[in-house]
């Protein structure tokens, strides 16, 4: 999954190496919804990814959920708070994610909703870079998970949701008709690598 692969992909390659220091891996960055097609089809053998609904013969492991939080300007009027109020983006320049990201966007959409807010974004992404870009250039908000801070330019910060803050899962997922021995050690080290980036990350 496009931007994870600062935390989670060096410890996974690490991880394998270990055990298998002549192993060939191939690396493939995609959104989530066409690496669960990708995994359904045996094009790869594991992704990092979000659960996906409609899949078949597909097993996620949680990894880790992720809280969202809010990217704006740093010079932003809201900049100043330590933590943001959901009611307080009313009335900002909103961006979303587009149904590229369906597990994303029903977290947010669900987030909105629970807290009593009735936006509708200005503008609708397909990917995280692009978000990014919009939130400096219109001088909006965006509600993101909180890897985005890994890829935020200076003139962008990020802060914290006030309250009841939502989350999204990152999983593993493999197919189960998928019989591959170096599958079965990568799953059989997952939770030595949640316990690296844990780690790393804290």
């Amino acid at each position: 999954l496009t931007g994870h692969e600062i935390d989670w992909l060096p410890e996974a390659i690490r991880l394998l190496r270990d055990e298998l220091p002549n192993i060939e891996i191939t690396i493939s960055s995609q959104y989530s919804p066409d690496l669960a097609g990708a995994l359904m089809r045996g094009k790869l053998d594991v992704a990092f990814l979000r659960p996906e609904t409609q899949t078949t013969n597909l097993v996620f492991k949680l990894l880790t959920k992720e809280p969202l939080v809010v990217v704006l300007p740093s010079d932003h009027r809201l900049a100043s708070h330590e933590a943001i109020n959901p009611q307080d983006i009313t009335g900002e320049t909103f961006i979303s994610v587009s149904n590229t990201a369906p597990v994303l966007r029903v977290v947010i959409d669900d987030y909105l909703r629970r807290s009593g807010i009735d936006i509708k974004p200005d503008h609708e992404v397909d990917h995280l870079a692009m978000a990014v870009s919009l939130v400096a250039s219109t001088r909006g908000v965006a509600l993101l998970p909180a890897y985005a801070r890994n890829l935020l330019p200076s003139s962008l910060i990020s802060r914290p949701l006030r309250g009841d803050v939502p989350t999204i899962d990152l999983v593993v997922g493999y197919s189960k008709t998928n019989t591959s021995p170096i599958l079965k050690l990568f799953l059989s080290r997952i939770d030595d690598l949640i316990a690296r980036v844990s780690k790393k990350t804290h």
